[in-house]
């Protein structure tokens, strides 16, 4: 599919954030622009994703996020029984939203989400997944990179950043998901905590909520 058709897709059904709504309403009309958001898609490794923030599948948004969630939850639920995922970001540009949205991803697909109440360092996930003997954790920082970027780490059930054998997995089950035809699953955040199926944990309180 090109870079043209893929921005009318995204223009047609990408209406949950109203920054990319503007964002991709801008860029009518200029080709270079859009061909920098749709050339290629983020690519899931050991480190997870990375990119600039904004619209396209070359971007970090809450529709990469969303679809690298679902791939994540099909590998979960493929490879053990009920699942449960550890959740934190820290200050980066829309970082608590990209944390709730993989929480709302997760609890749609039977996996218990835990998702902390404030923003921590890199190294909570680790801990967190170890306490509460998570199956995975999601981080979601870009370390060093500068202030428009933004990224999503994962990690296994020891607490360590994902294999390349895992992620390779989680990636193609990346593969297998569109964005906006039904494939990803989302559950309203309020009612994922009423449900259970979301939890909030405070770290400095030993991962109680």
């Amino acid at each position: 599919m090109d870079t043209k058709e893929l921005y009318r897709i995204w223009t047609e059904n990408a209406k949950d954030d109203a920054d990319l709504t503007k964002e991709l309403a801008e860029i009518a009309g200029n080709e270079d622009e859009i061909y920098e958001r749709f050339y290629r898609e983020l690519k899931f490794g050991t480190a997870g994703l990375r990119g600039v923030i904004g619209a396209g599948t070359n971007r970090m948004n809450v529709y990469t996020v969303r679809r690298a969630t679902q791939g994540l939850a099909n590998f979960l639920n493929k490879t053990c029984e009920n699942a449960s995922v550890a959740i934190s970001h820290d200050s980066r540009i829309k970082a608590d939203v990209f944390a709730r949205e993989s929480a709302r991803v997760l609890a749609a697909n039977g996996i218990k989400a835990y998702i902390s109440t404030e923003l921590q360092p890199t190294p909570v996930v680790s801990y967190a997944v170890r306490a509460l003997k998570a199956e995975a954790g999601i981080m979601v920082t870009a370390s060093h990179n500068p202030a428009k970027y933004n990224g999503y780490k994962c990690y296994g059930s020891d607490g360590c950043q994902m294999t390349d054998v895992s992620a390779d997995a989680v990636y193609e089950e990346i593969l297998k998901v569109d964005y906006f035809n039904g494939d990803i699953k989302l559950v309203d955040f309020e009612e994922g905590l009423k449900s259970g199926m979301i939890e909030w944990i405070g770290i400095c309180a030993g991962v109680q909520a």
